[in-house]
This record gives structure tokens, sequence and C-alpha cells, in this order.
């Protein structure tokens, strides 16, 4: 019986890694940290300023919307924590 060829197979190589490692900005995490604390303050003096009866000009006359605002706030730093690495 006649023997088949051999076939050669290909080596394998693996893919080549990326030379440049990305690195976040310096400006990131502080950013982000702040958006955090600062969407938390604007809801907690929201809070607390109506609870308490006082008038604050810009609070005052947001009301509700101090809420959309705060949590706008909060969630563009959750954003920007997908671009940390």
């Amino acid at each position: 019986m006649p023997k088949s060829k051999v076939r050669k197979k290909a080596v394998y190589t693996p893919p080549q890694r990326s030379q440049k490692v990305s690195v976040s900005p310096r400006w990131l995490v502080p950013t982000m940290v702040g958006c955090w604390l600062l969407g938390l303050a604007w809801i907690a003096v929201y809070y607390i300023t109506a609870s308490v009866g006082a008038t604050v000009p810009v609070i005052t006359t947001l009301s509700n919307w101090n809420l959309l605002i705060g949590f706008g706030v909060i969630v563009i730093g959750v954003v920007l924590s997908t671009r940390w690495r």
C-alpha cells in the first residue's frame, strides 16, 4: 500500500503584544472621585435644606431637579472610571 505524503504544519507563532502599555492620565482619578463626592454632597445638601426648610438660592429654586443633577454628576464619575487603567 502506498504511503501518503506527510503535510507540514505551519509553526504556531503567538500574536505580538502591543509595545506601549496605556496609562491613565494624571487628572482622571481626582476628577472621577471629585465627581462622586460632588454628586453625593449635592444630594445631601438638597435633602438637608429641604428637611430643615432653609432657603439656598439655587438649590431651593431647582427643587426635585437636584436629584437629577446629583445623580448626573455621579454617573459622569462612573463613566470616567471606565477609562481608568
